[in-house]
């Protein structure tokens, strides 16, 4: 069974073909068989939250949270690490941070994750 933090390999599909690739995940919950994940890359040109070698990836990636989606866990190949609750935490403020429809005002509106 997936956690929320777990970083995974996944077969996904992307937007833009329906080729079909083997790529890293973050698991942000896991609900009747199916995973919403969030999409690791190795381009850290791109925007998100780094994760290093420290954190336990292969090489140092970045966690895009801008691109979000469901897949069952039968996609799953293998769980590869576990996030710290640091880099946990980082991934849900950031997450709230962009849900949150106020940005201004961050003490209103809170969107209730439970990741601990």
């Amino acid at each position: 069974m997936l956690e929320s933090g777990d970083v995974i390999l996944a077969k996904v599909q992307f937007a833009d073909s329906f080729e079909v690739k083997t790529r890293p995940a973050l698991v942000l919950f896991e609900d009747y068989g199916n995973a919403v994940v969030s999409g690791i890359t190795s381009n850290k040109k791109m925007k998100g939250i780094s994760l290093s070698k420290k954190d336990g990836a292969i090489k140092n990636s970045v966690i895009k949270l801008n691109y979000i989606f469901t897949i069952s866990e039968k996609m799953v190949s293998k769980t590869l690490f576990h996030l710290s609750k640091e880099k946990k935490s980082q991934v849900y403020e950031e997450l709230t941070r962009k849900l949150n429809p106020l940005n201004s005002n961050k003490n209103l509106y809170k969107i209730p994750f439970l990741w601990f």
